[in-house]
């Protein structure tokens, strides 16, 4: 996979690879079917927003529990592994848009179940499960779709950019406007609203996608179709996801850059979870709060904007390990308890240093065979947002013990080591399937 590392090779020809290396975000929007998928994914983004804040007020003010207020909040991201584990199978099993619509359709009905005032505290926080459950299978077929709809090339890495930078843009203003509609409508109103969103993005995908068949074919369960039929379907389905993710994280390469993926977004979580009690430590007040949250998203969406626009897609490879083994050493300077004017642009750097992911993404489709890529596109997605949580939970305990400051500049040191050590696992098993290709194409022209 000599091509795969230096991120310039791939499925299309030496012409094709040349002309995509300067392609921009404007010739990613000159494909209609991306501009459905990418408006469909801000319509659908939008309703999980505004549901989790009218879900979090709507269980504290049925309660007056912080706790239950909390965990309508955190059940977003628990359920992730569960459903990117037991139903990855589903993207690469059944046809890409009907996974789409249904997830769609089906976050619409627990929204609107959600709405009613008859649904108990325990059915709102169950529907938030499922909501939460689902999300990494549409996340993972989205991902896995693009490929089809933009290339495994380079336009496919720019699309995946544009698709992030709405989620970031999200935490920026979506949370604000959120806050603003719960005072003109109800939690349960809002939710109404939400309803709207999902179906709105299910309509659009239904009409403006074109429908493939699905992945599976020669992966196991074998055979073409949607599943397989009887009572053992449920059954089929998840020890097809299982050994998808055996598969996944099974091989060496895959695995290694899955982790480079998810291990930067783990560690980098601590300032953003932990951002109110600085505020507090350094005395910014609540301003400070939503500047400290605002900054990382800010430098991601600045990084991204710049190495998709302004780099060819071989120089956006040769930052990735860089990048990815030092995009969170700015964080150390939380260890001096520095006030606004030093953390934010530390924050600043540490999100523009996430700009690695888009050569990582490049390499990470090559080194996935068609056949598992819903899968892999799905674990990938449920890794990441594990972990997220995972390190949030983590930060908020050894706050419990230790300053804020030393908490996140103790993240950024460990994590700064993770880095290296994954980048060094990258660049080996890039080398090793560098020889194994050079050793197939030697065996070529001998024979």
């Amino acid at each position: 996979m000599v091509a795969a590392v230096d991120g310039v090779g791939g499925a299309g020809a030496p012409a094709a690879g040349a002309e995509e290396a300067r392609a921009g975000y404007r010739r990613v929007f000159g494909v209609a079917e991306f501009r459905v998928v990418f408006v469909a994914h801000a319509m659908s983004l939008l309703g999980v927003i505004v549901s989790e804040i009218a879900l979090t007020v709507l269980v504290y003010d049925l309660t007056g529990s912080p706790l239950l207020g909390a965990l309508a909040f955190a059940l977003g991201m628990l359920p992730y592994l569960v459903g990117g584990t037991l139903f990855a199978g589903i993207a690469d099993r059944c046809p890409p848009r009907r996974v789409l619509v249904t997830c769609d359709l089906l976050c619409a009905g627990c929204a609107l179940l959600m709405a009613l005032p008859a649904t108990p505290v325990a059915g709102l926080l169950a529907l938030r499960c499922l909501i939460a459950a689902v999300s990494p299978v549409f996340n993972g077929t989205r991902m896995a779709t693009l490929t089809d709809v933009l290339g495994d090339g380079d336009l496919f890495v720019l699309g995946r950019s544009l698709l992030r930078m709405v989620s970031q843009s999200a935490v920026l203003v979506g949370f604000g406007l959120g806050g603003v509609l719960l005072t003109v409508v109800s939690p349960r109103g809002a939710l109404v609203i939400t309803v709207v969103t999902f179906a709105a993005s299910a309509l659009l995908l239904r009409c403006g996608t074109k429908r493939r068949p699905a992945r599976r074919g020669s992966g196991p369960g074998g055979g073409e179709g949607s599943g397989e039929e009887g009572s053992g379907e449920g059954a089929a389905l998840m020890r097809y996801s299982l050994a998808g993710a055996r598969e996944v994280l099974g091989h060496r390469r895959i695995r290694a850059l899955l982790l480079l993926l998810w291990a930067p977004p783990m560690f980098a979580v601590a300032p953003e979870a932990l951002a109110a009690p600085y505020a507090e430590q350094i005395g910014a007040g609540t301003a400070g709060v939503g500047l400290l949250m605002c900054a990382m998203p800010v430098g991601t969406i600045t990084g991204e904007v710049y190495a998709g626009s302004a780099l060819t897609a071989a120089a956006r490879s040769r930052i990735v390990l860089p990048l990815a083994a030092t995009t969170l050493l700015p964080l150390v300077a939380y260890a001096f308890t520095p006030g606004l004017a030093w953390a934010l642009p530390a924050l600043l750097l540490a999100g523009a240093g996430s700009a690695y992911t888009l050569g990582l993404d490049r390499w990470f489709v090559d080194a996935v065979p068609p056949e598992l890529r819903g899968r892999a596109m799905t674990v990938h997605t449920a890794g990441l947002m594990t972990l997220q949580g995972v390190g949030m939970a983590l930060a908020g305990l050894a706050a419990e013990f230790f300053a804020v400051s030393t908490v996140v500049a103790a993240a950024a040191v460990l994590g700064t080591v993770c880095c290296l050590v994954l980048a060094r696992e990258v660049r080996a098993t890039g080398r090793d399937d560098g020889r194994a290709a050079a050793g197939m194409t030697v065996g070529r022209r001998l024979g």
